[in-house]
């Protein structure tokens, strides 16, 4: 063999062969499934916080004051109207009463045996539009005596809703 001559050099490029192009494409379905999950997560997460709240309203600010909507996870507060208390197999019906405003409930759990006419409570649930156009509060758990820290926070709601029950049960 012989050695080879600058004339035996074949500088040119050499012609590009198609291959797979393994490894070159974006993967663009994951991009898109990843963002979907993200964007669900994300969406799941912002409702959930925001239902997780259940904002305290006095009967009289339901549909007035922000957080005090129809349809919401909220808490409610009123004094149980005198008489207006019965049963239907599980189901105990009665009306509360806050500043002037009044709100039939439909409680679906056993209230405490503390419960009574002319307490105050703070039912939690949701207010619910009936086909007739009115409202009622459609509660799954009444609280009889509020927790410390609700009375600290909310010294003139308590003594309003206890000037309330005073002349409740001083009604005829």
């Amino acid at each position: 063999m012989s050695e080879p001559t600058d004339s035996d050099l074949n500088l040119a490029p050499r012609e590009v062969v198609p291959t797979a192009a393994r490894g070159k494409k974006k993967p663009w379905f994951a991009y898109a499934v990843l963002v979907l999950a993200l964007g669900a997560g994300g969406l799941f997460v912002a409702k959930f916080l925001t239902n997780a709240i259940d904002y305290y309203c006095n009967v009289d600010e339901i549909g007035h004051k922000s957080g005090c909507d129809v349809g919401r996870n909220i808490r409610i507060q009123g004094v149980v109207d005198k008489g207006s208390i019965s049963k239907a197999g599980s189901v105990t019906n009665f009306t509360v009463t806050f500043h002037g405003a009044s709100m039939p409930v439909v409680l679906s759990s056993k209230p405490t045996g503390l419960f009574q006419e002319c307490i105050p409570v703070v039912i939690t649930g949701k207010v619910v539009g009936a086909d007739d156009g009115t409202q009622y509060f459609e509660g799954n758990e009444v609280l009889v005596k509020h927790s410390e820290d609700y009375d600290k926070e909310n010294k003139d709601r308590v003594a309003t809703a206890n000037g309330e029950a005073a002349a409740c049960s001083q009604k005829g």
